[in-house]
């Protein structure tokens, strides 16, 4: 699928990966509360809380808890809604599209929220699944605040997560 929009190099950020799982079963990971904490942070990071109602306006927020059982919300707003192909949200909306309360910015802490949309492009590829996670940024330094927290690698280790969970449910 296409995106609608252009990529910027300098504000956006994005993970490209070929997975050997369907993707419907990737979209139901990613749409699916019960699914979605098994995989959804970095282990030994815990998703501890989520709630969905999968609609453009709708509620997407998690939890997610340190090792040290620290907790950090995450609240957003979906924006797209495309079964099995495309899913859009932002933590600058909160649900019904009502602008978002100001973002804590502690500089002092790595998963202060960063003011982001994220969308999730899946593909249907001979592999499996093309599966595309992008990162829009308002500005450079957001852009290099997030790659510097371990976009990159944070993110892939989510896809492997996410691919083991399915996986160890089709067995």
């Amino acid at each position: 699928m296409t995106p609608s929009f252009k990529i910027n190099p300098e504000l956006d950020l994005v993970l490209e990966r070929f997975i050997d799982v369907p993707r419907e079963l990737v979209w139901a990971a990613w749409t699916q509360p019960e699914q979605l904490k098994q995989w959804f942070c970095p282990l030994p990071w815990k998703t501890v809380e989520c709630e969905i109602d999968l609609h453009p306006g709708g509620k997407f927020s998690t939890t997610m808890q340190s090792p040290e059982g620290q907790r950090f919300p995450n609240n957003g707003c979906y924006l797209e809604v495309i079964p099995n192909q495309r899913l859009s949200w932002t933590n600058a909306l909160e649900p019904g599209f009502r602008p978002a309360k100001q973002l804590e910015q502690s500089p002092d802490h790595e998963c202060a929220e960063l003011l982001m949309t994220a969308i999730i492009l899946l593909d249907v590829h001979e592999k499996g699944t093309k599966y595309t996670a992008i990162a829009l940024h308002q500005n450079q330094e957001s852009r290099k605040r997030h790659e510097d927290m371990g976009f990159y690698e944070g993110w892939s280790t989510c896809a492997d997560q996410l691919v083991a969970m399915i996986k160890n449910n089709m067995k």
